[in-house]
């Protein structure tokens, strides 16, 4: 094959390969551009698209005959280059290569717990996608690292002091506990390859450090004869082992279908290796590789990659710098990104709910499409998540398909049916099915109207379910620029993509964009992305230094060594190294924190001052008296392609004389909302000549695409790219006496918005691990009278109770509140959960400064605020006072002055009592009040913003009716359940561990969906800890009441104002003022979701705890905290089976990686497994619990706060019970101790704690059939939308759903 030419001199062809369609743009010097648009599967007329492809291009090329079906000849073929979704596909249709996966003892099932999140909150069958490996080889070895992080002063240890020691390449001290048995790993090598495996992956403890272990089981493989192996140490040598050793299994899953694929590609030609033609693939980074090096793991985003490298090359301007967001939009999702003079890229990502280290271009897909499908519920307008997909399609395929956003815009005639290809049909050679179209809009608009009091016509409607379409692309585009500390207004749009022409101009207006970008290849933009790449190699190593200048040189070396590694295997694909630019980089972050910076080395500044400012960018603080951690180096080199990219679009339209083009050959009417029907010019964009300028409205087509100029826009044609200037900033002008439905939806995602910026900012200028990173907080926007409006997803249990802690606040303050007060509270009986979790509560006012109009609250779990023990979560807390410092109503802020003394001595206080200290992170939490009070001062910003928008009464009305929307969501389901159980009372009682009952009652009212929970016959106040408040009980009620109506609903006051709850005093769901309450919050929430789901019928019990440990040294220079929350089985359903080793209910924390434990802590996780059979057996049996056995490597303090110990999770409908869980203590001696439900205990070195977590009770009789028993009050659960690319956005979202 050939080394890269100066200059073209073949034919040099690039090609997409999706899902559906195959794209594909040949450049031949001295012709004009060809495209190609094929089906990529059609086996009737050829055996591989890109082959096909390839064949079309050479026959328009050369003007000679390619015959089907025989090999082709690449001779004056230069290059091919090319995207596939091959790797993807495989992944997401878990297609891939059977595999058989290599861990250390002890962690067999590690990847299937993964971080024991389940994937969607309020799922009640929690669909966690399918491991990739089919067999797992415990091998008998283990490491651990000697020092641990979190001890303040580091120690120096000495290698040579003991010869279990040995120094990893990090440079961290290794302590080979057991050294690997050969001989029996060979066995079950032998015995797994026997049976048929030829794939491996290979991933043990700390091998991103320790690589020997890993490097003798890959020898063994290889001698015993398996084709593919995949060291976990090699692909990805950095620390975690639950990414590692799912990048190894993705690697061992996904390459030899990669290679398959190859081969039969490479089948098609005569000469692919010896004509001199370069063949090149796209990989996740957008970097390309040569055809032989691809891996699966490098291709898994490799299609969309290139259309993120070719907007990057063709709408982003050097010389303007203004940063440019992708809007790539087809017909299942949309994928959006952003680029800002380079590939914005991520390291850990999730895709098909895989979680990989490697790095990937920060591209993020979003659940609406053209084939979103269209639906009215709960009297909101939906779009999507689920697709139509390609079979059968819109309803106007001809296929019997479903409403969608392809119909919408079909019927407003924004798509010509005549200038569409007639594709359709039995035969496919009939046009879009317009009639079919309208046909189910018309239906669905008489149903719209029965429940509406505003009559809508069927444009209305389908201009409102665009509408709606455009604000939920709109706010992952928030996101993506937000979380970065960026204005998405300051940005331009490229869009790109099959339908993003009929939507961009209206989605660049929502997000304040100015400037549309369309390349006249936009439709195939992912392929001429290929042909624009370059060649990429990248290397990488582990790190565990402290950044220091005595350490620079080390730094250099390593950098160094991977340079020349990596320049030297671009030459190896015959890149020359005249051609080659490397950028070097170090992942970076403070000590204590868990986000590291990919921070590159710039001339002029050192990587300590960018580091820093980086951090203070996109977090808006730098922490005090931290030290900064090098995690591992990486180095990128760039082989030039030499690929020309014309003049840049911005010095064409600087120097071009505009032409406006005020007539059209052809009009038609199109339907816009500003408008209604509006004759309309079409221009075809090949008749347009650069100067050309079109006002709104207007459509400009070709063979490929409909771009949708919208009134109040004007298009500039240039050579190569349409330029459209959009109006913003326009009001509009609402009615605030009658609810438009359409609006009630936007004004849905609007509110929503508020509380989820709310929480970005939060996080990004709070300092506390707790709040920063496990993003235990929620955000809030709440009405005058502190009714709920909007309440971002994040943790359960305080969904719904801040209205409690607001409405008290309102009773007690009344109108003693002015501008500039902000309020401090954590009191339970003021409407707080438990006394870590501290609430700031921010009245917003009118523009005179008279009237409260709206309120914003935000409440942090705080890691300290005094008491007994640290945490101040101790399980043996009998009085209030030993939990810390309690606040009922604290002007925090008053007048705009901070009362930093006053908190202090309020922080402080509890050291007046017996035991107790004050709180022991006072700088912590001074600067995350802040951030809270922070938050809620933008939450004002964004309601005000609104206003500004829209009126102060009309944003109010829809306050209002928003409410009602989750209302109405509620009374239907219940409605429906009274109706399944004849209208009698559902009952439920269940017991904690003590014996204290939680009795519940619900009677529903049939004509009006209202219902009374009353809990009458629950136990007394517990002399414990275990008591929850009464905002508590409201929030699991409003938890549970969310699951079962199964839909998305607004989260607010409305999903519980049907309900009535009646709690007697002084129990243990209502306590009295002075109860322990700081188990309530992770135990006892548990407990009434379960009842609540028992009286309806819904599904089995769930192991029903959080098993919250502890354990830590409080009384030495190196005293530390560790606090987790420990998963186990959910129950069985009517239609769905139990998930074991995943967090229910209440809770959904992440747990901390393996690997990160015993880097910063004293312990050695012995087991982290399932414990099989532990779920209850049923014709859907409950998940299984978990056992996870941690040794203690010195004399430490151990806290355990559970349930579930005394009573088992119960099966339902005949169902069995699951086994209880148990805590022991197994001394070094063997000495084996039951510690019970709640405990402390002094342990020593070498003892160990093993939890054996729940199972979930199992769903009716093994070998029962469904139709026998009784019905349950769950809806059925559907699947949900799963995203090819999860950049940034999937990550914030998903973290604030697993807090």
């Amino acid at each position: 094959m050939g080394s890269l030419p100066e200059h073209p001199r073949g034919i040099r062809i690039a090609i997409d390969r999706g899902g559906t369609f195959t794209d594909c743009v040949a450049m031949i010097p001295g012709q004009q551009d060809i495209l190609v648009k094929l089906l990529s599967v059609d086996p009737a007329n050829y055996a591989d698209a890109p082959v096909e492809a390839i064949r079309r291009v050479l026959e328009k090329a050369t003007g000679k005959p390619y015959p089907k079906g025989q090999k082709i000849s690449l001779r004056g073929v230069e290059s091919i280059k090319m995207g596939t979704t091959v790797a993807t596909n495989a992944l997401l249709e878990r297609k891939g290569e059977r595999t058989a996966f290599v861990v250390t003892k002890g962690l067999k099932d590690l990847l299937h717990i993964g971080n024991q999140s389940r994937p969607k909150l309020f799922d009640m069958a929690i669909n966690k996608p399918d491991v990739l490996y089919s067999k797992v080889i415990e091998v008998a070895e283990r490491v651990t690292l000697e020092a641990w992080t979190e001890r303040k002063t580091l120690v120096k240890i000495d290698i040579k002091s003991d010869p279990a020691l040995v120094q990893g390449v990090t440079g961290e001290a290794v302590r080979i506990l057991e050294p690997i048995d050969i001989e029996e790993t060979r066995k079950a090598l032998q015995d797994v390859y026997d049976e048929g495996y030829r794939s491996v992956a290979i991933c043990l403890m700390h091998s991103y450090t320790f690589r020997e272990h890993e490097l003798v089981v890959g020898r063994l493989a290889e001698e015993i004869g398996f084709t593919h192996i995949s060291l976990s140490s090699k692909l990805s040598p950095t620390v975690k082992i639950v990414p590692r050793g799912n990048s190894s299994t993705a690697d061992a899953y996904l390459t030899p279908e990669i290679k398959r694929y190859i081969n039969g590609f490479e089948s098609g030609f005569e000469d692919l290796r010896s004509s001199g033609c370069r063949c090149e693939f796209m990989q996740s980074d957008g970097g390309l590789v040569e055809f032989s090096g691809l891996s699966g793991l490098r291709a898994i985003l490799s299609g969309p990659a290139g259309g993120c490298v070719g907007y990057a090359r063709t709408a982003y301007d050097e010389q303007d710098k203004t940063p440019v967001i992708g809007f790539d939009m087809g017909g299942t999702s949309t994928d959006v990104s952003r680029y800002a003079g380079k590939l914005e890229q991520v390291f850990e990502t999730t895709t098909a709910g895989v979680t990989v280290q490697s790095p990937q271009l920060d591209i993020n897909t979003v659940a609406a499409g053209g084939g979103s499908i269209l639906k009215w519920e709960a009297g909101i307008f939906k779009v999507g998540p689920e697709s139509a997909s390609a079979h059968p399609g819109p309803a106007c395929y001809r296929k019997g398909g479903p409403l969608t956003v392809t119909d919408a815009n079909l019927i407003l005639g924004r798509l010509r049916p005549e200038f569409f290809p007639k594709i359709f049909g039995p035969n496919e050679d009939l046009p879009l099915d317009i009639e079919a179209s309208r046909r189910l809009f018309e239906e669905l608009t008489v149903e719209i109207n029965k429940e509406t009091t505003v009559k809508l016509t069927l444009e209305q409607v389908a201009a409102g379910f665009l509408d709606v379409a455009n604000e939920s692309m709109c706010r992952p585009i928030r996101i993506l620029t937000e979380a970065k500390g960026y204005d998405a207004g300051r940005h331009h749009l490229a869009s790109f993509g099959g339908a993003g022409g009929q939507h961009a101009c209206d989605i660049a207006r929502k997000l304040g964009i100015s400037r549309v970008l369309i390349h006249k290849y936009s439709s195939v933009l992912s392929a001429y992305g290929m042909a624009l790449a370059d060649l990429v190699h990248e290397e990488r190593s582990p790190c565990a230094l402290i950044y220091s200048e005595d350490q620079l040189d080390i730094f250099a070396n390593e950098l160094d060594k991977l340079q020349a590694k990596s320049v030297e295997a671009l030459r190896k694909q015959r890149i020359t190294e005249k051609r080659v630019v490397s950028e070097r980089y170090l992942n970076m972050r403070f000590q204590g924190s868990d986000t590291p910076l990919m921070i590159q080395e710039t001339p002029g500044s050192d990587f300590l001052s960018a580091f820093k400012e980086a951090h203070q960018q996109q977090f808006g603080f730098l922490p005090v008296g931290r030290e900064v951690i090098i995690d591992d180096y990486r180095v990128r080199s760039i082989g030039s392609s030499g690929a020309e990219v014309p003049t840049p679009w911005t010095t064409e339209l600087s120097n071009l004389e505009a032409n406006w083009v005020t007539d059209a050959k052809v009009t038609k009417e199109v339907y816009f909302k500003e408008l209604g029907w509006h004759q309309t010019q079409i221009h075809r964009l090949d008749a347009l000549t650069p100067g050309c300028k079109v006002q709104g409205p207007a459509l400009i087509i070709d063979n490929t695409q409909t771009i949708v100029v919208t009134p109040g826009t004007a298009a500039t044609i240039l050579s190569n790219t349409v330029v459209i200037d959009v109006e913003i900033g326009k009001k509009e002008s609402l009615s605030s006496k009658t609810a438009d439905p359409i609006q009630l939806s936007i004004f849905g995602h609007r509110f929503m918005g508020v509380a989820e910026q709310m929480g970005r900012a939060l996080q990004k200028t709070s300092v506390s691990t707790n709040i920063k990173e496990r993003l235990d907080f929620s955000c809030t926007v709440f009405a005058p009278d502190g009714g709920l409006v909007a309440n971002a997803p994040h943790v359960p249990a305080m969904i719904g109770s801040m209205a409690f802690a607001v409405k008290w606040q309102i009773d007690y303050w009344k109108n003693n509140l002015h501008p500039g007060d902000v309020i401090l509270s954590n009191s339970p009986v003021c409407g707080g959960t438990h006394l870590p979790d501290l609430t700031v509560i921010t009245p917003i006012f009118d523009a005179e400064g008279k009237n409260i109009i709206f309120w914003t609250a935000s409440r942090g779990h705080h890691a300290d605020v005094g008491g007994i023990l640290p945490g101040s979560m101790p399980p043996n807390s009998r009085e209030l006072w030993e939990e810390g410092a309690v606040m009922r109503a604290f002007k925090v802020i008053e007048g705009g002055e901070f009362k930093e003394k006053e908190l202090t001595e309020l922080l402080m206080e509890p050291a007046k009592f017996p035991g107790c200290q004050g709180t022991r992170c006072l700088r912590d939490n001074i600067s995350d009040i802040k951030a809270q009070a922070a938050a809620n001062h933008r939450g004002s910003q964004l309601i005000h913003s609104l206003i500004a928008d829209y009126g102060l009464e009309v944003v109010q009305f829809y306050m209002e009716e928003i409410q009602g929307a989750a209302e109405l969501a509620v009374r239907d389901m219940l409605k429906r359940i009274s109706k399944m159980t004849n209208g009698k009372p559902l009952e439920a009682i269940d017991y904690m561990d003590d014996g204290t009952a939680i009795q519940l009652k619900v009677e529903i009212d049939e004509k009006t969906g209202g219902a009374i929970f009353n809990f009458e016959g629950t136990g007394p106040e517990a002399y414990g800890n275990w008591n929850a408040p009464i905002a508590i009980c409201h929030s699991s009620i409003i938890f549970a009441l969310r699951c079962m109506v199964n839909m998305e609903i607004p989260l607010n006051q409305g999903a519980i104002r049907p309900i009535q709850v009646e709690i007697p005093e002084d129990s243990l769901l209502r306590p009295s003022e002075n109860a322990a309450v700081c188990a309530g919050n992770v135990l006892t929430s548990q407990r009434i979701v379960d009842v609540i789901f028992r009286a309806f019928n819904a599904v089995a019990a769930s192991q029903g705890c959080m098993n919250n440990l502890t354990f830590g040294i409080d009384d030495s220079e190196d005293s530390f905290g560790y606090y987790e929350t420990i998963c186990g089985g959910s129950g069985g359903g009517p239609t769905w089976d139990g998930t074991s080793g995943v967090h229910t209910n209440m809770t959904n924390t992440r747990i901390t990686d393996p690997e990160i434990l015993e880097r910063r802590y004293p312990v050695i996780l012995r087991r982290f497994c399932l414990r099989e059979g532990s779920g209850g057996a049923g014709l859907h049996p409950g998940g299984d619990g978990i056992i996870r056995d941690i040794e203690f490597s010195l004399p430490i303090k151990v806290s355990i706060l559970s349930e579930r110990r005394a009573f088992a999770p119960y099966g339902l409908e005949g169902g069995e019970d699951a086994k209880r869980g148990q805590n022991l203590w197994v001394k070094k001696t063997g000495r084996t101790i039951n510690l019970g439900g709640k405990n402390t205990a002094m342990m020593n070195a070498g003892d160990r704690i093993v939890i054996e977590s729940p199972g979930g009770g199992g769903w009716g009789k093994p070998n029962q059939t469904n139709g026998s028993m009784q019905k349950s009050g769950a809806q059925k659960v559907a699947k949900s939308f799963i995203g090819v690319a999860n950049g940034t956005v999937d990550m914030i979202q998903s973290m604030g759903e697993s807090a």
